[in-house]
């Protein structure tokens, strides 16, 4: 993994220290995550921060993950909803789910959150044939060789105005020129490719710096 430059996460911490200050609930979600062993891959203060002001742009009354790990971004965008908001978020892993569900309930959102555990390519036909209203924002941050299939089955669950939000898209660059050994940044690039052609949406990549290295964020809007 390349080194972060200093600079990047001095950044980090005057971003965050502003405008995404730790809260005890956060702060107890990351430790509770680490003593568990999950992997510490969970989005950053100010990515969620940005994840919570995308959704309240948007929004959102229902909001969709896939990927749960800890549970930290499964919080910043629950909190994003509106009375009466629901939000569903599916996790491969019973344990990570667990840890998950645990943080939700100390953040007092387990009424809005629903966790399914499961392979998400089996979750989201399930998921879709059980519910007839329309998600306002999916986050996708899963396993980046599935992403080009989770997106087909994220496009017939989304209305009209909705977003789709798809983390870790530029892989440090690796996207330009994808090693055979490394199969996520190739479906990443796949990923990005199918979204710029798809008619149905516009959208965008970000980049992003920080304490999470260089990576990207594709944001998606639905025609």
């Amino acid at each position: 993994m390349p080194q972060i430059p200093e600079l990047f996460v001095t950044l980090d911490g005057y971003i965050d220290g502003l405008f995404a200050p730790e809260d005890p609930v956060l702060t107890a979600a990351l430790a509770d995550a680490q003593a568990a062993g999950l992997p510490e891959i969970q989005v950053s203060p100010g990515q969620g921060k940005f994840l919570y002001l995308l959704a309240k742009l948007a929004g959102a009354r229902r909001i969709l993950e896939v990927g749960t790990l800890g549970g930290y971004s499964t919080i910043w965008l629950a909190r994003a909803l509106p009375e009466g908001g629901r939000m569903v978020t599916l996790e491969l892993e019973r344990r990570h789910a667990d840890v998950a569900a645990a943080n939700v309930e100390r953040a007092g959102l387990e009424s809005k959150v629903e966790i399914v555990v499961g392979p998400a390519l089996e979750s989201l036909p399930a998921l879709a044939a059980r519910s007839q209203v329309p998600f306002d924002l999916v986050f996708l941050d899963a396993d980046k060789v599935n992403y080009p299939a989770y997106f087909q089955a994220i496009m017939r669950m989304v209305r009209p105005g909705a977003l789709i939000l798809a983390d870790n898209v530029i892989r440090a660059g690796t996207v330009l020129n994808p090693r055979p050994h490394d199969p996520s940044a190739g479906a990443a690039r796949d990923f990005n490719a199918m979204i710029a052609a798809d008619p149905r949406l516009e959208s965008i990549v970000l980049q992003q710096v920080g304490v999470k290295g260089h990576d990207g964020l594709a944001i998606s809007r639905v025609k």
